[in-house]
């Protein structure tokens, strides 16, 4: 009777153990499961709020904008008006745009993107240099002039860190930037207020258009060498260094940009035909008489042309870096040829206003 009463207990602790163990097998695949399941979700949400994110802001109609800006705040549309609005609505693009900034994001999928932050870097770069030469020459009569001094405050604003996340971060610093530029515009446009002026005199807008030339040549340069190219080195060139009789020595080096970085070059260089765009137009409207005394408005209308033309759709899934006359297309190069050609005509009008 004691055997068979052991037997019993014996196979009900087997039978609960067996149980237990079934329990604990099916609810462990069940909870692997679920979690799977989320974890496929979240990739999911995050590849198309990624991809939408991803997608670059439209042009919008500098004129327009600027007029109805103007209308909006009871403000007159002065000398000026448009480029400082202008200015003002390119860098608030980046707070706006979808995902908003994502230079400075640490989490994803903002931390998975990377052609996104480098547009912002390349509209940055143009909102940068205008920005300072707003302050140091549009709005100073003169060298020996005083400098205004809400665009003081805006240019180190914009000139801040593009990758910090906190403490400030830089979309804090932007937004202050834009606030100092539309103070600025308020009292450019009272007239009660002659100390905020916008001087549009053609050496004031050659020195402006030698930044963007310079910009514009790094940047042909940089796109140029995704296929890599055998160069001369001629950062000696024009160095007194050297004794006199005696010639530079010319050093060949290769120069190829890293092929992890040939999309970050490419919509840098996007990101900045798309700020300079606007700036342009707006330099149209503003600068008018200047660039009519000088005939040198159908040239500015042909470098908005040729930085217009970089800004047409990539339909490919990524940015190819087929060889010059391969059979893949090279996505670099078609953009360093609007690129070098937006450049060319910037230079032929600079000799247009200081010599035209």
């Amino acid at each position: 009777m004691l055997d068979w009463k052991k037997s019993a207990d014996e196979l009900r602790g087997n039978v609960d153990d067996r149980v237990d163990d079934a329990r604990s097998y099916f609810g462990g695949r069940w909870f692997g499961r679920v979690l799977g399941s989320l974890l496929g979700i979240y990739l999911l949400v995050a590849l198309l709020v990624g991809w939408w994110w991803s997608q670059e802001p439209d042009l919008f109609p500098v004129q327009q904008r600027s007029q109805a800006a103007a209308e909006q705040a009871q403000r007159q549309l002065v000398n000026g008006y448009t480029t400082v609005e202008t200015l003002k609505q390119v860098a608030q693009t980046l707070l706006d745009k979808p995902g908003g900034y994502l230079s400075n994001d640490v989490a994803p999928p903002g931390l998975w993107l990377d052609n996104m932050p480098a547009w912002e870097y390349g509209v940055l770069v143009q909102v940068r240099d205008l920005s300072r030469a707003m302050r140091k020459d549009f709005a100073r009569s003169q060298s020996q002039s005083t400098e205004d001094p809400d665009l003081a405050k805006a240019e180190p604003r914009f000139n801040f860190d593009n990758k910090s996340w906190a403490l400030p971060a830089s979309e804090a610093e932007y937004k202050e930037g834009i606030k100092s530029l539309d103070r600025y515009l308020g009292r450019l446009a009272d007239p009660g207020q002659p100390n905020a002026q916008f001087y549009t005199r053609a050496d004031n807008l050659n020195n402006w258009l030698g930044d963007v030339a310079t910009r514009l040549g790094s940047l042909s340069q940089r796109l140029s060498a995704s296929v890599g190219r055998v160069r001369l080195n001629t950062d000696l060139q024009g160095d007194r260094a050297v004794p006199e009789g005696e010639t530079v020595p010319v050093r060949e080096e290769e120069v190829k940009t890293p092929w992890m970085q040939i999309d970050n070059v490419f919509y840098e260089a996007r990101g900045q035909a798309w700020a300079l765009s606007h700036m342009l137009r707006a330099i149209e409207v503003d600068f008018a008489d200047v660039l009519a005394k000088k005939n040198a408005t159908i040239s500015v209308r042909q470098i908005i042309r040729e930085l217009e033309a970089a800004q047409e759709p990539l339909w490919s899934p990524m940015v190819l870096n087929g060889s010059g006359y391969g059979v893949l297309a090279n996505h670099s190069l078609v953009m360093a040829n609007y690129i070098s050609r937006a450049n060319a005509a910037i230079i032929d009008l600079r000799t247009l206003l200081s010599q035209g």
